[in-house]
């Protein structure tokens, strides 16, 4: 049972209580926490810190630079819908639709996605082919900026250091004539984990008489302890054609390259002839949006059963 709880409205004040507090956990819509102490598979902490009630944390906008800055509060939902984020980071809204259940989507926000470090968490590889940023912040210090590919160290751990906060994170913004997405293998439609997922983001060149990709970044979900860049299979396909054969490439070159986890949900050898298949059909998604095409969110539901 949970022995203190805090619930500031100030971001200094929830600051202060982490730094005098070493037990004390903030959460915000504690959707992984409750359930987790539902199942027994953690307890609740000793020490809560509601940080839903911090209005800076809240804020989600495209900066001038253009940018995506998302609050750490910023939830699922809002990601899912927002025509922003559907139009210039469409691998996140493809990710952030199949989160959980619709009321999983309106209370779990991206921040606690990220801190709960879970090598399944959906949202994370579309960040990680984005090359997006966190700020963490710690009482009386200055923000300390980390990729979001260098946050989480292993199941359930981050890079964060006692006291400090994930209070938002940076979304650079694609080059012009790329498109992404985010496809997970899934047993059913909702309330589902991903047992392999992936997201791409390709960027055509602008030259030539037919599509050819001028780059790729690709990263796999549920494969490894960690969210992991998939490298072998990006220079598998840069400068190739955009077509089938090059959705086949990166699939092959990522299963090649994978040393799956084996665990109850799937074992590892059923894990790397799926990298295979979802790879391929992440970035055929991928292509199609990046040649305007219009793939729906989430594109998980547009690559079920299709040929690549």
């Amino acid at each position: 049972m949970t022995a203190r709880f805090a619930a500031p409205t100030e971001l200094d004040d929830v600051l202060a209580v982490l730094a005098a507090d070493p037990a004390a956990r903030p959460v915000a819509g504690g959707t992984d926490l409750v359930v987790a102490a539902r199942q027994g598979r953690k307890p609740l902490p000793d020490s809560i810190v509601a940080i839903d009630r911090i209005a800076e944390l809240a804020v989600a906008d495209v900066e001038a630079r253009g940018s995506l800055v998302l609050g750490a509060l910023t939830s699922h939902a809002w990601l899912a819908s927002a025509s922003a984020v559907r139009s210039g980071w469409t691998a996140l809204a493809d990710a952030a639709a199949i989160v959980g259940s619709p009321a999983t989507r309106a209370t779990g926000t991206i921040g606690g996605n990220l801190m709960n470090a879970s090598p399944a968490a959906e949202t994370v590889a579309p960040l990680v082919v984005f090359e997006a940023t966190v700020t963490l912040r710690a009482a009386g210090g200055a923000d300390r900026e980390v990729r979001v590919a260098d946050l989480a160290t292993g199941p359930g751990r981050t890079a964060a250091a006692p006291g400090e906060l994930l209070t938002r994170v940076r979304v650079p913004p694609a080059r012009a004539g790329s498109g992404s997405a985010y496809v997970r293998l899934e047993y059913r439609r909702a309330m589902e984990i991903a047992v392999v997922g992936a997201a791409a983001l390709i960027t055509l060149a602008a030259d030539g008489p037919s599509p050819r990709i001028a780059s790729a970044r690709i990263a796999l979900t549920a494969v490894a302890p960690t969210i992991v860049r998939a490298s072998t299979a990006e220079v598998a396909i840069a400068g190739a054609a955009a077509d089938r054969d090059a959705c086949r490439a990166a699939g092959a070159a990522a299963a090649a390259a994978a040393s799956p986890i084996d665990d109850v949900r799937a074992s590892s050898d059923y894990r790397r002839a799926m990298v295979e298949v979802v790879v391929a059909r992440t970035v055929a998604a991928a292509i199609a949006r990046a040649g305007g095409e219009d793939v729906p969110v989430p594109a998980s539901r547009w690559a079920v059963g299709r040929e690549v």
